[in-house]
């Protein structure tokens, strides 16, 4: 048997892979894995019995490439397959501290924009002005971006993500209720107020791929498909090694003084592959970590054609 990734199944068709990942399955059935399906929107609605009802028993270790989840869905989806017999080779706890801020700040805290956070229970309301100003007193003052614990709201910059002056408290109240208001019930673990930074404008970002540490595929940003820098990795790579997750994304900007930056962190199994890049050079890195002899040792290989769209929050 070879490596096993679960992916998502089509909603309409169950028993065919979601078309976004058809490509990628393809990639790992030529490496000679194996493929099984899980119903997202299952996992989504609390049923992860259901939901991995079409996965084989004792098919041991899997990688899963879907659509993003919370946090505690994942954990759900794990424990559902290790019922039947199959392990995620990326644990609950590894992903939820590759998917959200508080789980990789700290390993990052020296290459990413100085951060504070504040949980907001689920439909539970935003934190107000005299809550925000304590948690956001050592960020020193000046301008800032909210987001969630996984996202912000970047396209509604004014309203909802950026403030203009931390000192302005009643300001950051309002773009934090607007964007807990946006969010609704896909609000993320809680608030979080990054400091914000000046990147070279028209730059990009850059996406990189890190399997077992190393860099194995350097994309665009979903958001700038046309911009594709190329990331100076030396600052970054130990701490990629030291968060301690198997298989995890890190978007890159370049600060205005020429450093690169660590904007965003990810689990891997949940970062959008742009299409027009070729799945195989990510599938065959993921099976030879998985010590399979038809994937490729990971390298730093950057990928020039770039698109990415979303779907239900995938990053």
């Amino acid at each position: 048997m070879g490596v096993l990734f679960v992916f998502c199944a089509d909603a309409l068709r169950p028993r065919r892979v979601d078309a976004h990942f058809a490509a990628e399955a393809d990639a790992v059935r030529a490496l000679g894995g194996d493929v099984a399906l899980v119903d997202h929107d299952a996992l989504l609605a609390g049923d992860a019995t259901a939901a991995t009802s079409r996965v084989p028993r004792g098919a041991g270790p899997a990688w899963y490439r879907g659509w993003m989840m919370p946090s505690e869905r994942y954990a759900a989806l794990s424990a559902a397959l290790a019922e039947r017999g199959v392990v995620l080779r990326t644990s609950a706890e590894q992903y939820r501290r590759a998917h959200e801020l508080p789980g990789w700040y700290g390993a990052f805290a020296a290459q990413t924009p100085l951060s504070t956070w504040l949980p907001v229970g689920r439909g539970g309301p935003p934190p107000g002005a005299p809550a925000l100003a304590e948690a956001t007193a050592a960020l020193g003052g000046g301008p800032a971006v909210v987001k969630d614990y996984v996202k912000s709201r970047k396209h509604e910059w004014d309203e909802a993500c950026h403030v203009p002056e931390l000192a302005d408290t009643e300001r950051l109240a309002s773009v934090v209720a607007r964007f807990a208001a946006l969010q609704g019930d896909d609000l993320a673990g809680g608030i979080v107020v990054r400091a914000f930074e000046p990147f070279v404008k028209g730059a990009g970002e850059a996406r990189v791929w890190w399997t077992g540490g190393e860099p194995a595929l350097v994309t665009a940003h979903p958001d700038t498909p046309d911009l594709r820098p190329a990331p100076d990795l030396t600052a970054v790579r130990p701490l990629v090694r030291g968060l301690g997750c198997p298989f995890v994304t890190t978007d890159l900007a370049l600060h205005e003084d020429g450093r690169w930056r660590v904007v965003e962190v990810g689990d891997g199994q949940v970062s959008d592959l742009p299409t027009g890049v070729s799945p195989k050079t990510l599938a065959a890195a993921l099976c030879a970590l998985a010590g399979e002899p038809g994937g490729s040792a990971p390298t730093h290989r950057s990928d020039r054609s770039d698109r990415s769209p979303l779907r239900n929050g995938a990053a």
